[in-house]
């Protein structure tokens, strides 16, 4: 397979990022990492390998970043719009950095790539399409949460106004926009979640999601798996799979 590594320093985050290409050819997909994860980690926690076929075959060529989770959405030291602001921060080396090398990667300057994640990785790669269907195809989002007034977050409804735009349950209702709508009425929506263990709340988000979307006449897949579908690698890998023979096979 073929593997590059690239890191440079990110003017808007002020600070280096790295990231890793897998394939030579194919559909561009950029991949964030679960919850304060690596640019590494869909490598060494096996996604690669499970969806080897598809990188190896040049129907996929992914493009898997870093996080910084750690200083926004994990950062609870600082009030919620710092918070909010450093995400904005990470918004931007995505869209002015990241997207632009992958298209020059591809050789493909009107390229528009398609987002993918896990949990966390899966809040980001909704939250990306949905905030730029201009930049982003689709996305493919497994397992994820999608609204940030949560415990987990340390994050309530009263903090809404600060991080009222990044958190897609909360600001999807009132979007009216019909460019917007019209993107992603055109784009390729895959959102999954399993109904096993760990996964209770990301599915209470995923069903919310569903019905946004149809009370606003989206086509997406939205695909509810079983009882016995946790919310953990050895089943995002058969998600993947699945997902990706569909599109790409």
């Amino acid at each position: 397979m073929h593997i590059e590594e690239h890191r440079w320093f990110s003017p808007h985050l002020n600070r280096d990022m790295a990231l890793k290409v897998y394939g030579h050819w194919g559909k561009p997909f950029i991949v964030f990492p679960c919850s304060r994860g690596r640019y590494f980690d869909y490598e060494g926690l096996g996604m690669i390998d499970a969806t080897a076929g598809f990188i190896n075959g040049g129907r996929i060529k992914l493009f898997c970043v870093d996080s910084i989770d750690a200083e926004s959405w994990y950062n609870f030291a600082v009030p919620p719009a710092e918070r909010n602001a450093r995400h904005e921060a990470y918004d931007r080396y995505v869209v002015a950095e990241v997207l632009p090398f992958i298209r020059a990667h591809c050789h493909a300057p009107q390229e528009r790539v398609m987002a993918n994640g896990c949990s966390m990785g899966a809040y980001h790669s909704l939250n990306f399409f949905l905030k730029h269907p201009d930049l982003f195809e689709g996305t493919i989002a497994l397992s994820g949460l999608y609204r940030l007034d949560r415990p987990e977050f340390g994050l309530s409804a009263a903090d809404m106004p600060a991080v009222y735009y990044n958190s897609p349950l909360n600001y999807l209702p009132g979007l009216n926009d019909s460019g917007y709508l019209e993107r992603y009425r055109r784009s390729r929506i895959i959102v999954c979640v399993g109904q096993g263990a760990w996964d209770e709340e990301a599915l209470a988000d995923t069903r919310h999601l569903e019905a946004l979307f149809k009370a606003k006449s989206i086509p997406a897949w939205v695909d509810f798996w079983g009882g016995d579908v946790n919310h953990d690698w050895p089943w995002w890998y058969r998600q993947m799979n699945y997902f990706l023979e569909r599109l790409h096979g």
